[in-house]
Order: structure tokens, then sequence, then C-alpha cells
């Protein structure tokens, strides 16, 4: 059986007369193979468990945070292990995190990565420790997509079932799906002399010519990410859906007579001239599983993911060292998990001495 170091020398590998007077030792939680949860990063997963209710369902804020509250340092652990599991399949995520932090970067219509930093900081975040947690998420994905999700199959018997079984959950209203390419009115600079005629006319006129481009088959997504002075623009205009009594009357009349793939004439609004696109048009009612096999696909994909993770989860316990400090519980724990066997502190403190000797060179 492996033997680890016991809970006072987990908190630095240096002895205690090679620790600086000022050094701040930090309680530890927990302990999963050869590295450790501290109390600070559980305290800190507990007050963000709280935020997140709060934005999600401040109604019922405080039941959801009773119901997950006893499962943090789960949860903790679980990353833990997940991200071992991802250093040993050779995931870096490296690419991935840049490329999602530049996402990230345009749909906040920033100019450069330092304004992003700048955005962070602000927010009292550490720009190193967000991007070493969007990292640990992307690491964690990646494992449970290619251990857990890959390996799981839907069947065309089990997703009617689900459709069968969920109709009352997939009842929708009648809605659309608009895209929008704007053409601004307003002034950019409120201090500078401008006729508003001529400017007004400039603005239809390149509103017209952009409806005539579509009538002749351009693409709708492309000529709004160059020309629409809307805050969709880098989506192609993508405004999501609107259901009845959301839009004002006479766009409601207009649009929902429109069927998916058409296109508006140039509408005269207060922002300035705009052109609307119907991406989709949803009836009321439940609507047949060919027009949303997708979904359903996803929901019933995301029913079956969760056993299968915590059964994994739990094989990955069995199969590492995880030990919770004395008054913490691991809810995620395996009843066939293996319970280490801590080495002395004697034991421990005099291999701990050797290797530094040896490190200093001077053994």
């Amino acid at each position: 059986m492996r033997k680890l170091l016991p809970w006072s020398l987990m908190v630095c590998l240096a002895l205690p007369s090679l620790l600086p007077a000022d050094t701040i030792v930090e309680e530890i939680i927990a302990r999963v193979n050869n590295q450790i949860i501290t109390r600070s990063e559980y305290l800190r997963s507990k007050e963000s468990l709280k935020q997140e209710a709060q934005q999600q369902d401040p109604a019922n804020a405080a039941k959801i945070i009773e119901e997950r509250d006893k499962d943090v340092l789960r949860d903790l652990i679980d990353q833990q292990l997940l991200l071992e599991k991802g250093k040993d399949l050779g995931i870096t995520a490296d690419t991935e995190v840049i490329k999602r932090l530049d996402e990230m970067r345009k749909e906040m219509h920033m100019e450069t990565m330092e304004d992003l930093e700048k955005a962070a900081v602000s927010q009292g975040i550490s720009y190193e420790d967000f991007k070493q947690n969007l990292k640990n998420q992307i690491i964690t994905q990646q494992v449970i997509s290619r251990e857990v999700g890959s390996r799981m199959n839907v069947s065309k018997d089990e997703l009617q079932q689900f459709y069968d079984d969920h109709k009352s959950q997939l009842e929708q209203p009648e809605q659309i799906r608009l895209s929008e390419l704007l053409i601004s009115t307003e002034k950019k600079d409120k201090n500078a002399p401008v006729d508003e005629a001529q400017q007004l006319a400039a603005a239809q006129a390149k509103a017209d010519d952009l409806l005539a481009q579509l009538r002749k088959g351009a693409s709708f997504d492309e000529l709004a990410k160059k020309n629409s002075d809307g805050p969709t623009a880098a989506q192609g205009g993508d405004l999501g859906y609107f259901k009845r009594a959301t839009l004002a009357k006479e766009l409601e009349d207009k649009t929902f007579a429109m069927k998916p793939g058409d296109v508006s004439d140039v509408v005269r609004t207060k922002q300035g001239f705009v052109i609307l696109k119907v991406t989709e048009h949803q009836q009321a009612g439940v609507p047949p599983l060919s027009q949303i096999e997708g979904k359903v696909q996803d929901a019933l994909y995301m029913q079956k993911l969760q056993p299968a993770l915590r059964a994994y989860l739990q094989k990955l316990r069995e199969d590492a060292y995880v030990v919770p400090a004395p008054g913490y519980v691991d809810t995620g724990a395996s009843p066939n998990q293996t319970v280490p066997i801590e080495t002395s502190n004697k034991e421990a403190g005099a291999k701990d001495l050797k290797k530094k000797k040896k490190k200093l060179g001077i053994i």
C-alpha cells in the first residue's frame, strides 16, 4: 500500500527550520494523490456557489445553496482528479485557452487582450487566476468528453421514448428568430455640426443598397458583420427569439407573416434604418421529433451523462488516494476506495531532509 506524507508535512516540503518566519501556513482540507485542496479554495467555491444561485434563481437561491453546499468539497476533488487524468492523456488546452479568451474579447467588443485583462482586474479578479480557471474548465470538459461522453450511445428507440415522455416540457409558444442589419442615424460625435437631412438620406441610401445586395443573394451574416451598426454585428446580426406580443405591433405583424429565410424591406426605427431576416419560425405546440431531434438528443445525452460521469469519478477515486481532513466529507467517495497509510513524522522528515540535501549538493 502506498505511503503518503502526514498532514503536517503536506503544507510545505521544507522542514520548519527552513521556512521563513513570516510564512503563512494554509489549512489543508483534502489530499488528492500528491496534490492538496486548501480551505481558501473551499471557501471561494462556497462563495461562487452563492453568487451563481443568486444569479440563476434569486427566489430559490437559499434552497439551491442548501442542496449543493454539501457537495462543494466533492466537486473540488472531482476537478483535481479530472485535471490529473487530463495530464495523463496529454491534454494541455493552451491553444483552446487563447481561442476562448479571444472569443470573449470579441463578444465584449474590446480591441486588445490587454483591454480584457484590465476588465478582469477592475472586477477584482486576478487575470492569471482567471486564465487558470478557464484552462482547468477546458481540460475537465475535454476529459469528460473523451472518457465518458464518447462511450455513450443514444439509440433511436431511446430518443423516441424520451420524446414521448417529455412532450409537456417540449411544448413551445409560437416564436421567431430574427437577425438585424442596422444602419444608424445617430450622430457619432454629438458636438460636431451635422446636416441631419443629409445624414438621414445617406443612411437610407446605404440601407437600400444593402437590401439590393441581399435580394441578389448576398449573405446576410456577412453584410451584417461588415456594415451593421447594431451591437449584434459580430454575431451576424442574430437577435435571438421573440414570442408574440414582445415586438412592436407593426414589426410583429410584418415578421410573423414571413417565412424562414425571408428578408424584410428597409424599416425606419428610432435608431436608424433596419433590415430584418427571419432565420426560424416555430409554430405553437409540440414540434415533431424530426424538427427538434438535436435538442432532444442533447437533453437525453445530459440525462445519461450525469450517472455515467459519477461512476467514472468513483472509479478515479478507487485508483487514487483521496483523503479529506477530519471534519470534512467527500460525498462522492466510493466504498471501494483504498485508505492510504501515513508515514510517521520522523520517517517523512528524514526522507524530506535527505531529498533537500541532495538537491542542494550536500550529499
